[in-house]
């Protein structure tokens, strides 16, 4: 039965993975959608979607990170 638990907490913690999937395509549907407005300011955007794909993958990252330890201790 605890290893049961190992799976079922191991499956809980990946699933951060799918909400960084969600806002990744929000912060680039929001990315396209502000240099369709505004083309001028590509540059200062694009790096503040990089800034937020960084901060998010994090999150994805401890996400799965949580699940090894949990897994494989």
């Amino acid at each position: 039965i605890i290893q049961a638990a190992k799976y079922i907490g191991a499956g809980l913690a990946v699933s951060a993975i799918s909400g960084a999937g969600t806002g990744l395509g929000s912060i680039f549907a929001s990315l396209i959608s502000a240099v369709a407005r505004n083309p001028n300011l590509k540059d200062q955007l694009f790096s503040y979607a990089i800034f937020g794909f960084a901060l998010t993958e994090a999150i994805a990252l401890f996400g799965l990170i949580v699940s090894f330890l949990i897994l494989f201790s």
